[in-house]
């Protein structure tokens, strides 16, 4: 029996029946929320993997590193779906430590500040975001579906390194780095997710990534290739001490590369917020847009009391929603408790932690391919025709994808530059955004009719009624139509074609 949406915070009877509203019960919300924490896990615990190691945390407290971002993470991911006054998307986005702010934190380090001027500079950082979050929300108008289109697809083929470095074996200095065994365990993971999909009922069907994880690391383990003997090394429970690295301290310049770092993040946040509103079919507005960059700014502001760093939306998940089709919060939110178990339990974490990369691999091909997928039907609904809107997208696509393609090409740049563009979704979303100003907002100086090489023609159709008034050996020759003997076919006023 279908269970009736129950009405929700801050909705109205219409918005209650949006797909985002929709109540589950709780096994099956939680089922799918952990199938959501498998997809970004990886994703989660680098950046504290990353930025730990280079500030020289070992041991104990590198895994009190991580675990605090799972912690903080799930708070994030709660106050973003499920949501208070001014504060939260109300959508199915998942929080997570953003990998926008690592190339910046690891600066931080190298100029001697450590995990305190990180602190101090994500806090100071994200307050400034939080006041001039709204701002961001306003210009809701520049985001038409030619930009919108641009940074899914964009979302989407950027993630796809990420899944292919998953499915080489996740660590590049580890020996086992691009065994065929390796690629082989992904290829397995796929056939099962393709399976799972087709021959399964639709509950298999919706967890068939989850599934495929759990049969795919079972098989690993059968091959040797699952390690699970780290599990019950550490503590089952801990609670993330606030400020355990220390105070935090504010060096200005860390302060100001980090307010860079968090306009990138704004403008990501507002990309994954639009995307998944149009994978839900949610309506998206300035004010839904505000709530959810506050949400963000606010849980990268308390992060560093956790010992975390800048929170932000996982473009992963948008996909995770599109391949499952459950749009509901509340199984994300379902995800973000389970998020801050793994945080208060390590032990759970660890567990988490054994699914082999390659396994993952797979799923992730799935699901960044989705997310491309949802770009390009977003892209299909453009108008081309006497525009140049074909040059908006292929010149954005491209340059989106030039970090991504060659990582180093902005290394000699500085490091605002590089904060900027490293990112493929921000290049994309910056140079869409430009060019649909520059050529849909003004207009004037643009050539009339056919504006230029770039302007798609427009596309031919023929009516079937026409196609069914024809007859076997009818041609057309110089613009007339002729039957088989030869003879004229006059085409009537009336759309009926007659011999004469």
């Amino acid at each position: 029996m279908t269970r009736n949406p129950a009405p929700v915070p801050f909705a109205t009877s219409a918005e209650a029946t949006s797909p985002e509203h929709q109540k589950l019960p709780i096994a099956t919300a939680f089922a799918y929320g952990f199938q959501h924490v498998l997809t970004m896990y990886g994703g989660i615990i680098a950046p504290p993997l990353i930025i730990g190691s280079a500030a020289g945390v070992k041991g104990p407290d590198l895994a009190l590193l991580i675990t605090c971002c799972l912690f903080i993470g799930g708070l994030a991911t709660l106050l973003q779906t499920l949501g208070v006054k001014w504060f939260g998307s109300q959508l199915p986005l998942v929080q997570g430590t953003s990998f926008a702010s690592v190339a910046t934190l690891l600066a931080i380090i190298n100029g001697g500040g450590g995990l305190p001027a990180i602190f101090g500079a994500v806090m100071t950082a994200s307050l400034i975001g939080l006041v001039i979050a709204p701002f961001f929300a306003r210009i809701i108008h520049f985001f038409p579906p030619v930009v919108t289109g641009v940074v899914i697809t964009t979302i989407g083929l950027s993630l796809v390194p990420v899944a292919a470095g998953w499915s080489l074996g996740g660590n590049a200095k580890a020996p086992t780095y691009g065994d065929p065994a390796n690629i082989g365990l992904t290829a397995l993971t796929l056939v099962i997710i393709m399976l799972l999909s087709k021959l399964g009922s639709g509950m298999v069907s919706r967890l068939s990534i989850l599934l495929s994880i759990v049969i795919g690391t079972v098989i690993a383990a059968v091959l040797g290739k699952a390690d699970f003997s780290q599990v019950f090394n550490g503590p089952i429970f801990a609670f993330p001490q606030p400020f355990h690295f220390g105070l935090p301290t504010f060096e200005p310049a860390g302060i100001i590369s980090m307010v860079i770092v968090v306009l990138v993040i704004l403008t990501e946040t507002t990309a994954d917020i639009l995307a998944v509103g149009e994978v839900t079919g949610a309506k998206v507005d300035s004010k839904r847009i505000a709530n959810g960059l506050r949400a963000d700014m606010l849980s990268s502001a308390i992060s560093p009391v956790f010992n975390g760093f800048t929170q932000s939306a996982f473009a992963q998940n948008v996909g995770l929603v599109a391949v499952t089709g459950i749009k509901s919060r509340f199984a994300v939110a379902a995800g973000g408790v389970v998020l801050m178990l793994l945080g208060l339990l390590p032990v759970l974490g660890r567990i988490v932690a054994a699914v082999p990369m390659p396994v993952l691999g797979g799923a992730g091909i799935v699901l960044f391919g989705t997310v491309a997928a949802s770009g390009i039907r977003t892209l299909s609904k453009v108008d081309y025709k006497d525009s140049m809107n074909l040059i908006i997208v292929a010149t954005s696509i491209a340059f989106g994808l030039v970090p991504v393609v060659s990582p180093t090409f902005y290394s000699k740049f500085p490091t605002w530059v590089q904060v900027i563009f490293d990112s493929g979704i921000s290049s994309a979303a910056l140079m869409a955004v430009l060019l649909n100003i520059l050529f849909n907002v003004i207009k004037r100086g643009n050539p009339k009719g056919s504006p230029s090489v770039f302007a798609a023609a427009p596309t031919r159709m023929i009516p079937l009624v026409v196609l069914d008034a024809l007859e076997d050996g009818d041609r057309i020759e110089n613009g007339k139509i002729f039957d088989k003997d030869g003879n004229e076919v006059h085409v009537s006023a009336s759309g009926g074609a007659h011999d004469h």
